[in-house]
């Protein structure tokens, strides 16, 4: 091979290499310009805590709740579909009794302690409707609606599946200079029957404590944000 065949190799392979690079960085402004789209959407995954009591009977009955009082602990996820038409929601949640009426001494098994997962896999969002169990100080938002299966100790729940259930996505919105709010802030979990005879049928608190946009990054919607 002669120098100018050499030569003209050479700048082949490096006029090659120089479109491989623009290509990379052309797929790689790709998700950058994406991600920097997705960051003006509004947040389509939501989770975070819950924490509650269960009334002492059912507000519709009056029949008593079996050891109740219950505290109510656990963990929640909500996930919007690509049009925020569909939600799925999940969460894992502990319950003992908050009063023990056994004399002393006490024992632990007297709490009733259990734990119940919850899915609700067909929840229909709506933004411009909110159910009497949504509270009413809470400006914006959105709500779930479907049926949830509950589990109970990780067994089908003794109570019987599954149960209407809806579920609010709450917040406030900003005021006056100096002055404070999270668009999305609050949760509230409301069960039909017959999961309500069981956690009753006031509403459950919880609170958000993370969202993400669609491409995965954190959402500031669900941060304080001052006026």
């Amino acid at each position: 091979m002669n120098n100018k065949e050499s030569i003209q190799k050479v700048r082949s392979t490096t006029m090659l290499v120089s479109s491989i690079v623009a290509l990379v960085a052309m797929g790689m402004g790709g998700p950058s310009r994406a991600l920097a789209w997705g960051q003006s959407q509004s947040p389509t995954h939501f989770s975070g805590l819950l924490n509650d009591y269960t009334p002492t009977s059912d507000s519709n009955t009056g029949t008593p709740i079996s050891g109740s009082p219950y505290e109510m602990h656990g963990e929640w996820t909500l996930n919007l579909n690509q049009h925020s038409t569909m939600a799925t929601f999940s969460a894992a949640v502990s319950m003992q009794t908050s009063e023990v009426v056994n004399p002393p001494p006490y024992s632990p098994t007297a709490l009733k302690a259990h734990t119940h997962h919850i899915s609700v896999t067909d929840g229909v969002v709506s933004t411009d409707w909110q159910p009497p169990t949504c509270p009413a100080t809470f400006a914006g938002g959105f709500v779930v609606t479907g049926m949830a299966y509950v589990a109970g100790n990780g067994a089908n729940a003794p109570f019987g599946n599954p149960s209407p259930v809806t579920i609010c996505i709450l917040g406030g919105t900003t005021g006056a200079p100096g002055t404070a709010s999270v668009e999305f802030s609050n949760l509230t979990l409301t069960f039909g029957e017959p999961a309500a005879s069981h956690f009753g049928t006031l509403p459950i608190h919880g609170v958000i404590t993370r969202c993400n946009g669609r491409w995965g990054e954190e959402s500031h919607s669900c941060k304080v944000a001052v006026q």
